[in-house]
């Protein structure tokens, strides 16, 4: 077998989950960071080669792309590696994908759908939890109700916890606000704007709108003008933010930003493999149309990490059997709306 994709950020808590279930796919990686101490006992450990090098060491990283057809990039925060990764990828002929969620990023990435065709590269970003399962749903309910004109899309998680990676990208966004779309076009509304209860199937839950990725790539997937993206969060927490205008301004501050990542750093790296076992992913979509016709979709699935270790592996086995679109994609754009089916664990019903 060879060593036919690049994992950058493999010492990360996903990077490193990627790693070590690559070999259940057929798939030898060859395992790339900054950190020689982390990466090295790592590839030791899985038998795989390893190179080490900063993503703004142009050279370096040109040189290690050469050596692959496709990179998994796992290194966030996103919004400082996302374009130079892409860029190396667009003059190297490799098809890039990432495991991030952010709607700049995914917006950002768009803008080089022309150059990544005009290279024979497939650029798709969102290649993990953020946004496969919300990106299939969301073409299944636009292929259930064609002239849909609002998506609503939420997502919960039972027993799960944040990895040290989606922690910080997080508390770089304290203070932002969120997003939805309206009439085709991206707004900035306040963070919780909007709240429900959502019957997720095995229990109904409580969401708040947050600017989730589908923001961006749902419009792209199905062209549905109006949509909302939420997450399940304690009730008390929704009406505590009801007056996130008079702590805002703090939050967006570097020295508490930094002291919350400080106490993240202290915690364990990620939820442990047991925890990620029992955990579980529900996800819920809903579109209506212009009479108030409506379809729902639902789903349960694997644990966050768990579903992204699968889904990224899955789709990099893809674009490796030559099965890939050049240009801008998202995971349902290129894969359809059972790409989330291939993923192990994963159960899907729709409401009529």
């Amino acid at each position: 077998m060879q060593h036919e994709f690049l994992l950058y950020g493999a010492n990360g808590y996903t990077g490193e989950l990627i790693a070590r279930h690559a070999m259940q796919y057929k798939l030898l990686p060859i395992l790339a960071g900054r950190r020689k101490e982390q990466i090295a006992p790592l590839a030791a450990k899985l038998g795989l080669p390893y190179r080490i090098f900063d993503m703004n060491d142009g050279g370096a990283l040109l040189a290690a792309l050469k050596e692959v057809k496709a990179v998994i990039h796992a290194a966030g925060p996103f919004e400082y590696t996302a374009k130079p990764m892409v860029l190396a990828c667009l003059l190297t002929g490799t098809h890039y994908l990432d495991i991030n969620g952010s709607i700049e990023v995914f917006e950002m990435i768009k803008q080089y759908d022309a150059s990544a065709k005009k290279a024979g590269v497939m650029l798709l970003p969102g290649a993990g939890f953020d946004v496969v399962p919300t990106d299939c749903i969301a073409l299944q309910l636009k292929n259930l109700l064609p002239n849909a004109v609002r998506l609503q899309l939420a997502f919960a998680t039972t027993g799960g916890s944040l990895s040290h990676g989606t922690a910080t990208t997080m508390t770089d966004k304290l203070g932002e606000g969120g997003a939805e779309r309206k009439d085709g076009k991206i707004v900035k509304v306040p963070l919780g704007k909007k709240g429900m209860w959502v019957d997720f199937g095995p229990k109904q839950l409580f969401v708040m709108s947050i600017p989730w990725g589908d923001v961006s790539t749902a419009w792209f997937t199905t062209g549905i003008p109006n949509i909302e993206t939420y997450t399940g969060v304690a009730k008390k927490t929704f009406t505590l933010l009801k007056l996130q205008w008079l702590f805002n301004w703090v939050l967006r501050r570097s020295s508490i930003r930094k002291i919350i990542k400080n106490k993240i750093n202290r915690q364990p790296a990620g939820p442990a493999d047991e925890q990620r076992t029992n955990a579980r992913s529900l996800v819920w979509g809903q579109v209506i149309n212009e009479d108030g016709k409506t379809a729902i979709v639902r789903m349960s699935a694997p644990e966050g990490y768990t579903l992204t270790t699968h889904s990224a592996l899955i789709i990099v086995q893809k674009i490796l059997n030559g099965n890939f679109s050049p240009g801008y994609q998202t995971p349902a754009s290129a894969y359809g709306e059972n790409l989330v089916m291939e993923i192990p664990g994963v159960n899907r019903e729709v409401i009529e």
